[in-house]
């Protein structure tokens, strides 16, 4: 119960710290942030001091003692922020900039984004049962180590690509990604696993679950946070310059620019055009029928944060 209080009350600080809060683009220093968040880490002390002193615990801290079952719930959390982080950036990404100026509207964006994360998903299902096995037969370290090297070396290899990349080539990164994240996963699940007497496997089972839930959990607030403080200092200045460009007033357009990004990107994580959410009627009524369109097609949005991104 406690566990699960601490899981509720982290997610609803991380939700809230991503919104705006007074004059900041993000609420992490807010009162209701900060005491959402100070609170969660309490029940977190508070479950492990009940832990520690229950007879049959239901999250044993004792098996940390156990070095390769620490080392290795420590290994799947941080791949499991690496990875919610890569997907959540990929997104946006597709979903944001890549699939509009190729031609798909951003309603059918989220569709398409999946279809085209495709390749991440096979190297994953190839590389589980190959690791799987190989690691029965060689031992899972050198399996899981290698798998996080390759997941590192493809997230390096994807940082320099373009905003309006070649297809192929990001393709062939992410089945690279995933093949890496599946040569990590079921070694180190073996390794975890059987580092544990057979009486206390079901317990570490539901502790490496945990700790890569959380790390998902935690990814969002990163990733997001880090994506928000990027486009802050860069977006409202490119879309000022944008829709005056287009015909917009300089008062109505600075206006609109200093809107948070956090409501542009959420837009587009869901499927919307951010400018028809971001520009009233009026002001669209306002221009000739050409500017209009302009704004609210397929290409002006994406080329906005193509340089922020």
């Amino acid at each position: 119960m406690w566990l699960i209080g601490f899981g509720v009350v982290q997610g609803i600080g991380l939700t809230y710290g991503l919104q705006p809060h007074g004059y900041s683009d993000m609420g992490w220093i807010g009162p209701w942030v900060l005491d959402e968040i100070i609170g969660g880490l309490a029940l977190l002390c508070l479950f492990y001091y009940i832990e520690t002193r229950a007879e049959t615990p239901m999250f044993n801290i004792r098996l940390f003692r156990i070095r390769a079952f620490s080392d290795g719930n420590i290994a799947g959390f941080l791949a499991s922020i690496g990875r919610g982080g890569l997907q959540f950036m990929l997104i946006i990404w597709l979903q944001g900039i890549w699939l509009p100026l190729h031609g798909y509207s951003f309603e059918r964006t989220p569709l398409w984004a999946g279809i085209f994360m495709l390749p991440l998903t096979a190297g994953f299902l190839i590389a589980v049962p190959v690791a799987g096995w190989l690691s029965d037969r060689y031992g899972a370290r050198s399996f899981a180590t290698g798998g996080m090297i390759m997941m590192a070396v493809s997230f390096g290899l994807l940082m320099p690509k373009p905003a309006n990349f070649s297809f192929p080539v990001f393709a062939a990164l992410l089945l690279m990604n995933g093949l890496g994240v599946g040569m990590f996963s079921a070694p180190n699940t073996t390794g975890i696993m059987n580092s544990v007497p057979n009486d206390e496997r079901g317990v570490a089972s539901g502790m490496r679950a945990t700790f890569q839930s959380t790390g998902m959990v935690l990814s969002i607030g990163l990733f997001f946070s880090l994506m928000i403080v990027g486009l802050s200092s860069t977006l409202p200045a490119s879309m000022s310059t944008g829709l005056q460009a287009t015909g917009v007033p300089a008062a109505t357009a600075t206006k609109i620019a200093d809107a948070p990004p956090v409501g542009s990107l959420f837009a587009a994580f869901l499927g919307y055009n951010p400018m028809e959410k971001l520009i009233s009627r009026d002001t669209l009524a306002s221009l000739t029928p050409q500017q209009s369109a302009t704004i609210t097609g397929k290409q002006f949005f994406p080329k906005l944060i193509w340089v922020p991104a």
